[in-house]
């Protein structure tokens, strides 16, 4: 699988930071880049169980070494940038920002889980050859996958390793974190949870900078943040994050987002039910959102409530890990009145007690900072699995609190027969470009 180059247990250098809370008890939903292609794989996991209620002290959180590495593997090296484009070339990606070699790790790291408990994640980091030592990173959050394999450090050549590789191969450290539960890390992947997704990017930051001496780097202070779909709200709670001052060493340097479902209950799933999006991510969107829901915030109590036979006795298990992409497609109908039941349809057309509070907190993601940095948010009309109505939203809420966040409509494109898998290709080498710009004087 590779070199294992170092394994530790000792506390990072990094500064320790507060964890607020525990589980601040928001969770937005997102709509992530579900690879409905030959490349999509669902994911392997334990059931994720609420911890026993008590209070933890901030002491106690910093006791549990957020952010420290506990290993880091040689993955692969690209010697030149002629490999480099030759990889890049092999995701469908395009080559014309590569200047560098590269070569990829996968670290494991100390972070939380759901509910602030203590585990293990990994991500993939990526460093340019022949490259200065003091590098600025960019975080790359990544689309939904529901396999664990499905995630940057897992895979090479591939549609959710592609960007972290053309950042680097720019001149950039590349950061991206496979999120909990996926990669090497245990446990189920809670979807759609941005608490975990930002304390799994801003570990994954700590990790990459306790690693990065060793290879005769350090990273600067200054992060460029970007995402796509799923990973574009992720993005934008790991950049709420830095500006919050939740890490004492790095700081938010500018935010591009990508076709992001950041108005998920009041723009996503009224699309999803009226049939605005492509049927088939409908239905694995629905089921996932209910199936994922449920395991943090019990909104139903059997599954025959939400959805009908013979689904209601084997849709979860579609989403327990074991399953692949192809098994998800032939599991699941073609058609939502096929999946649910009427009081599933209710219950995410008109949603109430747990599932509204967490609804809620989607719009947070936008709504509630304004970044003082660049912001573009970028998107493709005609996405057929995240409606751009979210793009919509997002910028009218960040201009509503004096940010003036443009929006880059990436046009006609497509992957694989996507047009939003294609806007992650398309606005990867225009965010390398955007971000190498604002890097100079």
């Amino acid at each position: 699988m590779g070199e294992l180059v170092v394994i530790s247990t000792a506390t990072s250098s990094r500064s320790k930071t507060r964890y607020r809370g525990g589980r601040r008890a928001q969770v937005a939903a997102v709509c992530g880049g579900l690879l409905l292609s030959a490349q999509a794989v669902a994911t392997a996991a334990t059931a994720v169980t609420p911890p026993a209620a008590h209070a933890h002290t901030q002491a106690q959180y910093e006791e549990r070494g957020r952010g420290t590495l506990v290993s880091a593997e040689k993955l692969y090296t690209l010697a030149t940038p002629q490999a480099v484009a030759l990889e890049l070339g092999a995701a469908g990606f395009a080559d014309d920002t590569v200047r560098h070699g590269v070569v990829a790790y996968r670290l494991v790291y100390r972070t939380v889980d759901a509910y602030g408990r203590p585990i293990t994640a990994s991500g993939l980091f990526v460093l340019p050859l022949n490259s200065e030592g003091r590098l600025r990173a960019v975080s790359f959050a990544h689309g939904t996958g529901s396999h664990r394999d499905d995630s940057p450090s897992m895979q090479r050549a591939r549609f959710v390793s592609a960007p972290v590789i053309a950042h680097a191969a720019a001149g950039a450290a590349g950061v991206a974190p496979d999120y909990l539960g996926m990669g090497k890390g245990p446990g189920l992947h809670p979807w759609m949870d941005i608490d975990s997704e930002t304390t799994a990017s801003l570990d994954m930051l700590r990790a990459a900078r306790a690693f990065a001496p060793r290879t005769g780097h350090v990273l600067e202070r200054e992060v460029m943040v970007t995402g796509f779909s799923q990973g574009a709200s992720a993005a934008l709670g790991l950049g709420r994050a830095l500006e919050a001052g939740e890490d004492r060493w790095f700081r938010l340097g500018a935010l591009a987002p990508v076709s992001g479902a950041y108005d998920f209950g009041g723009a996503e799933l009224p699309a999803l039910l009226e049939g605005r999006l492509e049927p088939k991510s409908s239905v694995l969107y629905a089921a996932y959102t209910l199936v994922a829901f449920n395991r943090l915030h019990h909104i139903y109590d059997r599954p025959d409530e939400v959805f009908r036979a013979p689904y209601d006795s084997t849709v979860e298990a579609l989403f327990d890990g074991a399953h692949t992409g192809e098994q998800l497609m032939r599991g699941t109908p073609g058609a939502l009145d096929e999946l649910l039941t009427g009081h599933g349809r209710e219950l995410l057309a008109h949603p109430t007690g747990p599932l509204a509070e967490a609804l809620r907190a989607t719009d947070a993601v936008c709504t509630d900072w304004a970044p003082r940095v660049p912001v573009r948010l970028y998107m493709a009309t005609g996405d057929e699995q995240a409606v751009t109505d979210n793009t919509e939203h997002c910028q009218a809420a960040l201009l509503g609190n004096g940010v003036d966040a443009p929006v880059v409509d990436l046009g006609d494109v497509d992957y694989h027969g996507s047009r939003h898998l294609g806007s992650n290709v398309a606005a990867t080498s225009s965010i390398v470009r955007w971000f190498g710009e604002l890097r100079r004087p």
